[in-house]
């Protein structure tokens, strides 16, 4: 089941987080992109900030460090930034300032196992609160694409995950990196088991991934809503469902940038994988959480 409402606000924040808030029990951790220097488009502090003052007191947002060289790269900027975008209402736990760990990767083709930040091991509950949007090299950025590259490290994990076999730094592309992605998700996933659970929120959804701050194209698809479920595969599959949903007038940009970079392949290897379902019911929380269609869902956007 993938729960859903219109109501972007952080109460619509806090409505569906109820949903699979029974998941997060013991130490939180809360991932999100915390973004680029004054990025336009991540999720609103003031939301993030509500919910946990109102729900998860004691739980402390969760990062890594970057791949590239820029304002998120070593933790010392990484803080700047953080402080500069307006984060530092809460704790903010860079994961892999300490070091790294690896996590098995079970069923993998790519990797048996994945470096992680090594402060991971500090938290029995993961939350993870992802921006949906298009993404550059990953066609859209989903809750996969938010652990995936977002849990990895900044020297290891993500290099495992961006570089092919050709040893360039982005070399894997396409349907190989969608794979490896996915695999590096997978990890924390099932590191986590019943104690991780998944909000999307589709707002601002520009083509570009929240990575590129200020440098991001302009937003031109409509604002949906916000999802949450318990399954990954559900919750992304859901979102990619309502942008095919929209008019084609609406969703033009940001379909060609998911079907251009292959990246409908991470929602076939999630399944592949047994992540989680594709096929899911969707509740609409703004009417009593009766099952709609996705028609119905996009009507008035």
């Amino acid at each position: 089941m993938v729960y859903f409402t219109r109501d972007l606000s952080s109460a619509g924040l806090l409505k569906v987080y109820s949903t699979i808030a029974g998941n997060m029990t013991g130490r939180v951790g809360i991932k999100l992109h915390t973004g680029e220097p004054h990025g336009p488009n991540i999720i609103p502090r003031s939301w993030v900030k509500t919910l946990m003052a109102e729900v998860l007191p004691d739980a402390h947002i969760v990062e890594t460090n970057t791949y590239y060289q820029g304002a998120r790269y070593t933790t010392e900027d990484h803080r700047r930034t953080l402080a500069i975008n307006g984060w530092d209402f809460a704790p903010v736990d860079i994961m892999d300032e300490e070091g790294t760990t690896m996590l098995p990767v079970n069923g993998g083709k790519w990797f048996t196992e994945m470096s992680v930040g090594s402060h991971m091991m500090n938290y029995d509950s993961l939350l993870v609160l992802t921006h949906f949007k298009g993404h550059t090299m990953g066609g859209f950025g989903g809750s996969d694409k938010n652990i995936g590259i977002g849990c990895a490290d900044g020297r290891i994990g993500k290099k495992m995950v961006h570089t092919g076999d050709s040893g360039g730094q982005w070399s894997a592309i396409e349907e190989e990196f969608m794979e490896r992605l996915t695999e590096s998700t997978k990890a924390t996933v099932d590191h986590f088991g019943n104690h991780i659970a998944y909000i999307n929120v589709l707002r601002n959804m520009s083509v570009s991934c929240d990575c590129e701050g200020t440098s991001a194209q302009p937003v031109v698809t409509p604002d949906i809503g916000i999802l949450a479920s318990t399954d990954i595969l559900a919750v992304d599959q859901a979102s990619v469902d309502l942008v095919y949903a929209l008019p084609e007038g609406k969703h033009h940009d940001l379909v060609e940038r998911m079907e251009s970079r292959h990246g409908l392949r991470q929602l076939s290897y999630m399944k592949e994988l047994g992540m989680g379902c594709d096929r899911c019911v969707l509740l609409d929380m703004d009417n009593g959480s009766r099952p709609i269609t996705l028609a119905e869902a996009v009507k008035d956007v």
